[in-house]
């Protein structure tokens, strides 16, 4: 193992091994821990705006490889089944977490990134270094530390996060199916509680994940009964899970999965992705914003690494260009959750957009980006 490598990013998501490929190609070295293995299924919509495709070609990564569905189209529906349908101005694509991680794991070694599957316990900073402490006692210095250990870890709580003292009602559930669906289309289905994703993956797979309160959750033995009894009060959901086979043998879950505002840099790390902020996932746009984020962070350490910047101004300028980029669209995301979640105030909002069809395409925009160039 290097010991003394100039970046150590902590988690190997999404964010995580983007901006281990980023570095790595920038010719810095790089150690990235997870300690999990490659390839693995996790809870995400798994629908990427194209916004960032401009940047993975800049990386050299053709995610065309992949097999990855093509998305020009949104449905959007309320619990009791009524609907709009928009094109999606920039549009998307569909590709499992277990397909791209795996691809971008392959690709961040190609780099010459070095990877440690192990769990990071403590990240102490003195003396404008890092000192990084493993499970397994191994000791690291680093000169940057990227945080991209997801919407929730044990690091969190070291850190002594604010977000993470409370206690959140959000249950994510995702399962893979079999069954007729649109490769061009991205659906959000809304039913009490909470509201459900649905889209094709590779391989002429469907992917559903949805996300409810824990309180609306609990009444049920089970997660089929929940379905059955919940998500099928919505006939648009209900006709979709009747005609779909699970390929998993359980759907997966996560609990407590916190919107609570979070700083994005905290005890001089640079935080990135779900660690420096969750969207609601109806905004459909997570995985672009990991993927971003990935880039600002990596070139604002590039810069502070050349000696262009100390390391006040690298926290600051991440920090600026996070909430440029990525604030206004996490506040529409929450807004847009409140109405949804309302059963009175969605009524409403589907009214209006059956009047005003142009506003579904507005809020679209809204809760995404610009190509990354």
């Amino acid at each position: 193992m290097n010991s003394t490598p100039q970046i150590a990013i902590i988690g190997g998501g999404l964010a995580g091994l983007t901006a281990a490929i980023h570095l790595a190609k920038a010719g810095k070295p790089v150690l990235l821990f997870e300690k999990n293995t490659y390839p693995k299924h996790k809870v995400c919509g798994e629908f990427i705006s194209n916004e960032v495709l401009p940047y993975f070609k800049l990386l050299g990564l053709d995610i065309s490889t992949l097999n990855p569905t093509s998305i020009d189209k949104t449905t959007i529906s309320i619990s009791s089944g009524k609907s709009i349908s928009a094109h999606l101005p920039l549009g998307g694509f569909g590709i499992s977490r277990y397909r791209l991680d795996g691809y971008l794991y392959e690709k961040a070694k190609e780099s010459g990134c070095q990877i440690i599957h192990q769990q990071v316990n403590e990240i102490d900073f003195s003396n404008d270094s890092f000192t990084i402490q493993t499970e397994n006692n191994d000791t690291i210095q680093a000169k940057v530390v990227l945080g991209a250990f997801g919407k929730r870890s044990n690091l969190d709580s070291k850190l002594k996060r604010n977000f993470i003292q409370k206690k959140s009602p959000w249950l994510a559930v995702k399962a893979h199916y079999k069954g007729n669906f649109p490769n061009d289309l991205v659906e959000l289905h809304n039913f009490e509680g909470g509201y459900c994703g649905v889209s094709k993956v590779e391989n002429d797979i469907i992917n559903i994940c949805y996300l409810t309160k824990y309180e609306s959750f609990k009444k049920y033995k089970a997660i089929s009964d929940f379905q059955l009894k919940v998500l099928n009060q919505n006939p648009k959901l209900k006709a979709i899970l009747a005609n779909s086979e699970m390929l998993f043998e359980k759907p997966l879950t996560i609990s407590q999965v916190s919107f609570e505002s979070k700083k994005q840099v905290e005890n001089h790390i640079l935080m990135l992705g779900d660690t420096a902020g969750l969207i609601h996932p109806l905004c459909g746009n997570g995985m672009a914003m990991a993927i971003h984020s990935a880039k600002i962070a990596s070139e604002c350490t590039i810069e502070f690494l050349n000696g262009k910047i100390n390391r006040k101004e690298l926290e600051i300028n991440y920090t600026n260009q996070w909430i440029f980029h990525f604030k206004s669209r996490i506040q529409m995301g929450k807004m847009l959750s409140k109405l949804l979640l309302n059963p009175v105030l969605s009524k409403m909002m589907m009214k209006w957009l059956i009047i005003f069809p142009k506003l579904l395409p507005f809020l679209i925009q809204k809760t995404h980006g610009k190509p990354i160039q």
